[in-house]
C-alpha cells in the first residue's frame, strides 16, 4: 500500500525528547508496511527561534505596548544574546560541553529577571557538578527571552505548551475559533514555515495530528488550517491524550472546517481502517471505522462500526523514532527538583510495560476510558526485545516506561531479563506504593538499571486514601519507600489536597506525614497538586457518593472532561497551595524539618494529630519472616573461591571452609562448615540469574534437605545474611 502518511507532534511539549506517540504509531505502520515521516515540530520550531537568525528577527519585532524595565534590558543586550545563543544550544543539546566552565562564570550569560533566583537558589548549587550548574544557568538565560517574546511578541508562548488556556476546559469552541480567524502570530508564521517544507517534501495522503495536551490544541488546529487551505487533497485526523479524554461528546461541526477524522483511544486500527478508506482500497459503501468522528451531511457523527478488535499490544510493534531529530534535544534544568529535572534533562526512549492500569480503582482517575481500563500487559521478553531494538537504532539506553502504573510482578519479569542478558540500560517508571515492592525487590530492580520510580501518595491520611481506593495505607507506603530508598532508588510522590469532603486537619496531617518522610530520608522529591474533577472518574460520575455537587450538568459542544464543583465542607483549599509548596521544596533539600507547620502558612491552621514518631514506627515494626515456598531465589553475584581446612578447638576437630566472594565494590568472605559450604558453592551456581532453570524457595530447601538437616536455622544465620547484603534475594 502505498499512501503517504505525515505525522506530527505540534508545538510544544518536552525540549529534551520527543513525545512517543508519533513513534508508537509509526512502529505499527511498520508492521503493516505502510510508509510514513514522522516530526515533533515542537523542537524545530524552538531551534529556529532560538538561534541566531531566530533572535536576530525577534528583535525586530515592534511590541504592541510600551516595554518593561526587564524587556528593555534584554533588548538592550541584544547583541550578547545573538553572541551567545548559538553556542548555548550546542551546549544544552551535548555539542559543547566544555562551555559550561565559560557557563558559570559571571561574565558570560546575559542577565535578566530570571537569574534573581540565583541568590535564592545558589545554596543549592552545592550539591549540583559544573555541567548541571551551566545547564540551570543556561536554562535562565532561556527563560528571560522566553518572557521577553511573552511580553513583545507572543502572549501565548511556551517552552513546553503554546496557547494552553485555549484548550483547557473549553467546553465551547467560540474562543479557539476566534483565535484562529486572526492572522497568525510571530511563532504561527514560523511554525507554518516547517510546515510547509515538509508537507512539499512528503506529499502526504493522510496527515496525522497527535494532541496529547492542552498546550498542543491550538498549534495543531493552525497547522491543520494551514493544510487545508494550501492542500486541500489531503485528509486530516486528530489523535491522542487531549481528544481521548476531551472531545469524547464533539459535536460542534466548525471542528470539521479543520479536520476529517478526529479518532478515540487506541490508535492503530482506526488509522488502519483510514488508510484503507482513503486509499480506494474498500467501496465507499463498505467503509467501515473505529472510534472515529468526521462530518457526515453537515452534522458530526461517531463511527464505530468496525467488528474488527483492537491490536493486542504483543502486535503493534517497537516504537520507531526514526526521522526526528534525536540529536538536537535540549537539556534543561528548570528546578531544582529530582524527578522534574528527569523530565526535561537527557534524551528518553518511551516505552510501556502495559497497556491500562492493572488496578484501575482509583476515585479522581479516569477509570471509565480504555486508557486506563483496558489493562494488557506485554510480556518481559517482548518488552527486553524492544528495549534491544530501540537502543541499537537510537543508540540511547535510557528508557522511561510511561505506564500508568507499571505491575510489579512485570518489572521483576523485566528485570530478571535485562540481567540475564547482560545488558546496561538505566530506566524509571510510575508505580503504585503496594507491598510487593519489597527490600529484595527493589535491590532487582536497581540491579538492573532502575533509578527512580514515581507513585501517587495522593493524600497521607487513611480515611481519604480509602475513600480513594488507593488500597495502601501511609504505613505501607513508608516501608515500600525505604525499600526502594536503600536499593538506592530515588522516590518521587505525587501528593493530592483538596480531595472532596478533606478537612483542614486532613491536610494538616497530610504535610506533617510528609514532613516525617522526607526527614526519614525515604522520599526524595514530590510535588502538591490541587484535586480536579473529571467526567470519566468516579467522582465526576458519582458526585452525591463523594458529598460534592457539580455546578453545571451542561455538556458544552466541544471539550468536556473538567467539571465546575461545589464541595459541601465548603473550605478554600486554594489558600493552602502556596505554604504546602513552599514546605515541600526545603523538605526535599533537606532543611527545615524542625519548622512548626503553623510557619508555611500566613493564616491559622490547627494543630497536627499525628505523633511525631508515627514514620520511625512504621518502619520499626517486626518484619515477617515468613517465606513463600514459591518465591523465586536469585544470586545475583559472582561464583565464589572456596577453601577447605580442618578447624581444631579443645582437642575436636571440625572441616570448615571460606568461601571468598569479588563484589563490585569489595571482597567479602563467608565460613561455614564444609558440607554447608560446598552446598553453597553448588546452590549459588544453581540460582545466578543467567541460569536456565528458576529455583523456588522450596526447591532450595529440598535441595539441602537431601545432605543436611534444619535448612531454616541455616538460612537465617550469619553467613547466609551476609549474603542476603550482597544479592542472594527471594523474590
Amino acid at each position: 500500500m502505498k499512501t503517504e502518511l505525515f505525522i506530527i507532534t505540534p508545538p510544544f511539549t518536552q525540549l529534551n525528547t520527543p513525545y512517543p506517540a508519533t513513534a508508537y504509531i509509526t512502529g505499527f505502520l511498520n508492521t503493516k508496511n505502510i510508509s510514513s515521516t514522522q516530526a515533533d515540530l515542537g523542537i524545530e520550531v524552538i531551534l529556529k527561534i532560538f538561534s541566531k537568525k531566530g533572535l536576530t528577527d525577534l528583535f525586530t519585532v515592534k511590541s504592541p505596548k510600551p516595554l518593561s524595565t526587564n524587556s528593555k534590558r534584554i533588548l538592550a543586550l541584544k547583541d550578547e544574546y545573538l553572541k551567545t545563543i548559538d553556542s548555548v544550544i550546542d551546549f544544552l543539546q551535548g555539542k559543547n560541553p566544555t562551555l559550561a566552565l565559560q557557563i558559570c562564570g559571571d561574565d558570560f550569560l546575559p542577565q535578566a529577571s530570571r537569574f534573581a533566583q540565583l541568590e535564592e537558589l545558589d545554596w543549592a548549587f552545592g550539591a549540583m557538578g559544573t555541567q548541571d550548574k551551566a545547564k540551570h544557568l543556561a536554562t535562565l538565560y532561556l527563560e528571560d527571552i522566553s518572557d521577553y517574546i511573552v511580553e513583545c511578541v507572543d502572549e501565548n508562548f511556551g517552552f513546553s505548551r503554546y496557547a494552553e488556556r485555549l484548550g483547557r476546559s473549553a467546553n465551547s469552541f467560540d474562543e479557539l475559533h476566534q483565535a484562529l480567524e486572526k492572522e497568525p502570530s510571530y511563532i504561527d508564521k514560523i511554525l507554518i514555515s516547517v510546515l510547509e517544507s515538509y508537507i512539499e517534501i512528503v506529499q502526504p495522503k493522510l496527515f496525522l495530528i497527535s494532541v496529547p495536551f492542552p498546550g498542543n490544541l491550538y498549534s495543531a488546529f493552525r497547522s491543520a488550517q494551514w493544510v487545508k487551505k494550501h492542500h486541500p487533497e489531503i485528509k486530516i485526523s486528530m489523535g491522542g491524550g487531549f481528544p481521548n479524554t476531551e472531545l469524547r461528546s464533539l459535536s460542534d461541526p466548525r471542528v470539521f472546517d479543520f479536520f476529517d477524522f478526529i479518532t478515540l483511544d487506541d490508535g492503530e486500527l482506526p488509522i488502519e481502517l483510514l488508510i484503507q478508506n482513503i486509499s480506494g482500497a474498500v467501496p465507499a459503501e463498505m467503509q467501515m471505522y473505529k472510534r472515529t468522528f468526521m462530518l457526515q451531511n453537515g452534522e458530526v457523527v461517531y463511527r464505530n462500526d468496525s467488528f474488527r478488535k483492537d491490536y493486542k499490544q504483543a502486535d503493534v510493534g517497537t516504537p520507531d523514532y526514526s526521522g526526528l531529530l534525536l540529536d538536537q534535544y535540549i537539556s534543561v534544568i528548570e528546578i531544582v527538583n529530582p524527578m522534574h529535572r528527569m523530565w526535561s534533562d537527557g534524551r528518553w526512549n518511551k516505552l510501556t510495560m502495559a497497556h491500562g492500569c492493572y488496578w484501575g480503582k482509583c476515585t479522581f482517575c479516569d477509570i471509565s476510558l480504555d486508557y486506563i481500563k483496558v489493562y494488557e500487559p506485554v510480556q518481559a521478553k517482548q518488552i527486553v526485545d524492544r528495549i534491544e531494538e530501540l537502543s541499537l537504532k537510537t543508540g540511547q539506553n535510557g528508557f522511561h516506561f510511561v505506564d500508568e502504573a507499571a505491575p510489579p510482578a512485570l518489572m521483576r519479569e523485566v528485570a530478571l531479563e535485562i540481567l540475564r542478558r547482560k545488558l546496561a540500560v538505566t530506566w524509571w517508571t510510575n508505580i503504585r506504593f503496594e507491598k510487593s515492592f519489597t527490600a529484595d525487590l527493589c535491590l532487582l530492580l536497581k540491579a538492573s538499571g532502575c533509578i527512580a520510580v514515581s507513585g501517587g501518595l495522593e493524600v497521607a491520611s487513611d480515611r481519604l486514601l480509602k475513600l480513594i481506593e488507593k488500597g495502601v495505607t501511609v504505613e505501607q507506603v513508608a516501608r515500600v519507600t525505604r525499600n526502594f530508598t536503600e536499593a538506592g532508588i530515588m522516590v518521587h510522590a505525587y501528593l493530592m489536597y483538596g480531595y472532596p469532603t478533606q478537612t483542614i486537619q486532613e491536610t494538616v496531617d497530610s504535610l506533617e506525614m510528609v514532613r516525617q518522610l522526607f526527614e526519614a530520608g525515604i522520599l526524595q522529591s514530590g510535588f502538591w497538586h490541587q484535586f480536579a474533577m473529571t467526567a470519566h472518574s468516579p467522582v465526576g460520575l458519582y458526585p452525591e457518593r463523594f458529598g460534592v455537587v457539580k455546578e453545571t450538568e451542561a455538556i458544552g459542544t466541544f471539550a468536556n472532561n473538567d467539571i465546575n464543583y461545589i464541595d459541601k465542607t465548603g473550605i478554600d483549599h486554594d489558600k493552602f497551595s502556596f505554604g504546602l509548596k513552599k514546605s515541600l521544596f526545603n523538605f526535599m533539600h533537606g532543611i527545615c524539618f524542625d519548622y512548626e507547620l503553623q510557619d508555611w502558612f500566613d493564616f491559622k491552621i490547627t494543630r497536627t494529630k499525628i505523633p511525631a514518631d508515627f514514620i520511625e514506627k512504621a518502619l520499626n515494626e517486626d518484619q515477617n519472616f515468613n517465606t513463600k515456598p514459591t518465591a523465586k531465589v536469585i544470586w545475583l553475584g559472582t561464583s565464589p573461591e572456596a577453601e577447605y581446612f580442618i578447624k581444631t578447638k579443645k582437642g575436636n576437630s571440625w572441616e570448615m571452609a571460606t568461601l571468598t566472594f569479588q563484589d563490585k565494590k569489595e571482597t567479602f568472605t563467608i565460613q561455614t562448615n564444609k558440607n554447608e559450604g560446598a552446598w553453597l558453592v553448588s546452590i549459588l551456581d544453581k540460582i545466578k540469574v543467567a541460569s536456565d532453570q528458576t529455583y523456588s524457595f522450596q526447591d532450595v530447601k529440598t535441595d539441602f534437605e537431601c545432605e543436611m538437616e534444619n535448612f531454616e536455622l541455616f538460612w537465617y544465620s550469619k553467613p547466609i545474611n551476609t549474603l542476603r547484603d550482597f544479592g542472594l534475594l527471594v523474590l
